[in-house]
């Protein structure tokens, strides 16, 4: 072996030497990370995965096998809450994200006068306390509330709305608020990506004479496709997941349970009823499939269609 051969061979040693150095080095320093995701992430969902065969109250559980998926086809108050909160994510989400992508297009005019302001008053409710805001709406929509008072001065309505006593004005109610408070949070990054599009393209546009109602329908939707699709996603996940505006306006799903979210069944399993938390997980891995089967839909409706 000549001496270029050793030098080369050497050279080799030497680099994978280092690489295995760097590796080993990357690995201790991502470690500290990957131990407390493994603790407080995956160690609980393999948990609440087993959960989810126990049968018993309180911590008294033991093995039940299917016992809490058959309960599952048999439980009215799971098929109410689940009606609730396919009320909430049919209604509210595309209200919300249409009124976010409108609120947007008008915000990126350049020649809008007080675009700071409404921008930073359009967003401002997302960054609100959950309570406070959640307390605000439930003293403003009581019967002897502002909203009332307002609507009766303009002779709108004769008589107060039962708006929290009803089963159909207590959906509006928690529609209003959840809207109120998430369409600046979408809007961002609506705001975000219309930033990013060449304006020369609207401009080919107003030249070619197309109105604006058309350039925003077939010019803004199709290049926000991608963000439209995450903030679908993470909107959908969100509203399925529904918790502290049912638990502040209306204690918890009143009246009669017409505002019910699965959430807010999973915490009553849980805590306020006789505590059955192997059923509570149960119920949890149902929000898990309907979040996968409508994220997947989302995607199939979405995806670019090819020839």
């Amino acid at each position: 072996m000549t001496i270029a051969e050793n030098s080369s061979k050497g050279g080799l040693l030497a680099r994978s030497r280092i690489a295995r150095r760097e590796q080993i080095n990357g690995w201790m320093f991502i470690m500290p990370a990957l131990v407390l995701v493994g603790i407080f992430m995956i160690y609980p969902i393999l948990w609440s995965l087993w959960m989810s065969f126990q049968v018993g109250r309180g911590m008294n559980l033991s093995f039940g096998g299917l016992s809490n998926i058959i309960r599952l086809t048999q439980d009215p108050i799971l098929l109410r809450a689940l009606f609730n909160t396919g009320i909430f994510l049919v209604v509210q989400v595309p209200i919300m994200l249409t009124l976010a992508l409108i609120f947007a297009s008008a915000l990126n005019n350049p020649k809008l006068i007080g675009r700071g302001f409404f921008r930073t008053a359009i967003f401002l409710p997302c960054v609100t306390s959950l309570v406070a805001y959640s307390v605000l709406f439930k003293s403003m929509f009581a019967e002897d509330g502002v909203i009332n008072a307002f609507l009766m001065w303009a002779h709108i309505i004769a008589d107060p709305i039962p708006w929290l006593l009803d089963p159909f004005w207590a959906r509006i109610v928690i529609i209003s608020a959840i809207t109120w408070r998430w369409t600046g949070y979408n809007m961002i990054f609506y705001l975000a990506a219309l930033q990013n599009i060449d304006r020369s393209i609207y401009e080919a546009a107003r030249i070619d004479g197309v109105p604006a109602w058309a350039q925003f329908l077939y010019i803004t939707v199709p290049l926000l496709k991608p963000v439209i699709l995450f903030t679908s996603v993470i909107s959908t996940i969100g509203t399925l997941q529904l918790f502290d505006e049912i638990m502040n306006i209306t204690n918890g799903g009143n009246p009669a349970d017409s505002t019910l979210t699965l959430s807010v069944y999973i915490y009553n399993l849980t805590f306020r009823f006789m505590p059955s938390f192997g059923y509570a997980a149960t119920v949890s891995y149902v929000i898990v499939i309907i979040v996968a089967i409508l994220s997947y839909v989302q995607f199939l409706v979405a995806r670019d269609r090819r020839a």
